[in-house]
């Protein structure tokens, strides 16, 4: 029995559960499916609290492997498809993988299901609630496995049942609706809104890849209610021809969900006139998952915001001490959740690093909160760049930087600095050419001179994660091989 999706199967078997471009399968479908898994699994040998990779594209499979995991207590570890051979390796290991489903034909060393075939054999008992660690993107170093406790191994499924109602009352994740997945099923926000709307009883859609084009089409064809984007989506969807974007109609859309990286105020702002009310944006990490939320009427009101914190997380603000600092006082950001933190696999120091003490944790941002609660992010700690002993956000610089027409894409960093310490560096993807100089009036028009980027480097393409991030410790890479091209006044 899948027992998650007993609601379902009871009261419309028959109707549309999950469709890729292959096809579509009912509840009953899905649930036959995952059932056969789970009898793959046990006749393989695999057993509660055995750990299974899962190395896909987006693909209605995906979910029919979860499921199956899910209800054989086993621990799911969802790995990126861009990743090389050595970099799955590491994950393999370090999670102790016993098996991985994939259709890659490079990787060996472990058993290896095809996502195309499970096989009926092994009557696999009862159902045992399995977990997912979710492993970080790695943007400052190796990736770290996090159990955040949103499924824990061997919990009661009505616990589960508790949690996905609560994820409907707060965050909007529907029981009747038409979801979206247009990222990467492997991070962390994508697999949850998509997970939990299938669990709740909506029907879930998944395409491949994000082409904002084809991908509005969908929306609009589809009736889509909810999806999930990040900022660097928004960005390309306002960038389609007037006339692409004049004929788009909206009115299907409940709840675009965004969160993963900061997004520009201008681009934020242009969405909700566009599309409507429908944007909300939340805080969260992998880590502990989503712990700030505001809607678009809250947004347009303290524009810049990532909102209140969902009950029960309550918001600190703390020196370099530990001291809590009151509001409109700048500092580190930590969550309080009593009686629940997270842990990162085989990595007890920067467990014991995130956390101020039980329940309180950090996601490494720096902000403040205002006299009503509203939390504001100024930027990563570990990211922050102290020139002169005065300390620069880069996602300020970069913010000022994407209003330039010219400017598709922006990372701003420090480099080292005889003079004072760290200097501003700005990598930058351009839609046309454009001198320096004229970067650089830009910037003066908006920044403090000690904000404005002392170096420019261009590149034909920013890579960023699916989740906005970008690999700052490459760019700095970059920047160290090349310190003399554009430079700066």
């Amino acid at each position: 029995m899948i027992t998650m999706l007993r609601a379902q199967l009871a009261s419309n078997p028959d109707a549309i559960a999950l469709a890729d471009h292959s096809g579509a399968l009912t509840w009953q479908e899905l649930a036959s499916r995952a059932a056969a898994w789970r009898s793959t699994l046990a006749t393989a040998g695999l057993k509660t609290g055995d750990t299974v990779g899962i190395l896909l594209t987006n693909r209605r499979e995906v979910f029919e492997v979860l499921l199956g995991c899910l209800h054989s207590g086993i621990t799911v570890v969802p790995i990126n498809t861009h990743l090389t051979e050595p970099e799955v390796a590491y994950i393999l290991k370090d999670s102790g993988a016993s098996a991985l489903v994939t259709d890659r034909t490079d990787i060996t060393g472990l058993p290896i299901f095809d996502p195309a075939k499970p096989v009926q054999g092994k009557d696999p008992g009862e159902p045992v609630c399995g977990q997912l660690m979710v492993y970080t993107s790695g943007t400052t170093g190796a990736p770290k496995g996090v159990l955040n406790g949103l499924f824990t191994l061997g919990d009661p499924f009505d616990r589960i049942e508790r949690m996905l109602n609560y994820a409907g009352r707060l965050l909007d994740v529907p029981n009747d609706g038409r979801v979206l997945l247009v990222g990467p099923w492997y991070h962390s926000a994508q697999l949850f809104f998509a997970l939990m709307s299938l669990l709740r009883g909506s029907t879930l859609i998944v395409r491949e890849r994000f082409d904002a084009e084809p991908i509005l089409t969908v929306l609009q064809q589809e009736r889509i209610t909810h999806c999930h984007l990040v900022p660097t989506q928004f960005v390309r969807f306002l960038r389609l021809p007037s006339a692409v974007k004049e004929s788009f109609d909206p009115s299907a859309l409940r709840t675009i969900w965004h969160g993963g990286a900061a997004c520009p105020q201008d681009v934020k702002r242009l969405m909700i006139e566009w599309w409507g009310p429908v944007i909300t944006e939340y805080y969260g990490a992998s880590e502990g998952g989503a712990v700030t939320l505001i809607s678009a009427e809250e947004w347009v009101k303290r524009p810049g915001s990532v909102g209140r914190p969902i009950p029960p997380n309550d918001i600190l603000i703390v020196d370099e001490d530990g001291n809590e600092l009151g509001p409109n006082q700048t500092g580190r950001v930590y969550m309080r959740r009593p009686g629940r933190g997270f842990q990162y696999h085989n990595a007890e120091d920067k467990t014991r690093a995130a956390h101020l003490r039980p329940g309180v944790f950090t996601y490494g941002e720096i902000g403040h909160v205002d006299t009503d609660g509203y939390l504001f992010l100024t930027g990563r700690a570990q990211d922050m760049i102290i020139s002169g002993g005065v300390n620069v956000y880069p996602a300020e610089v970069e913010a000022v930087l994407l209003r330039h027409p010219a400017v598709r894409d922006a990372a701003v960093i420090g480099t080292p600095d005889d003079e004072f310490g760290e200097r501003v560096a700005a990598v930058v993807e351009l839609e046309s050419p454009v001198p320096f100089s004229e970067l650089d009036v830009h910037c003066r028009s908006s920044l403090a001179g000690f904000k404005v980027p002392r170096q420019y480097r261009v590149v034909d393409s920013l890579t960023r994660e699916s989740t906005g991030k970008i690999r700052k410790d490459l760019l700095r890479d970059l920047l160290a091989a090349h310190p003399e091209e554009g430079t700066g006044a």
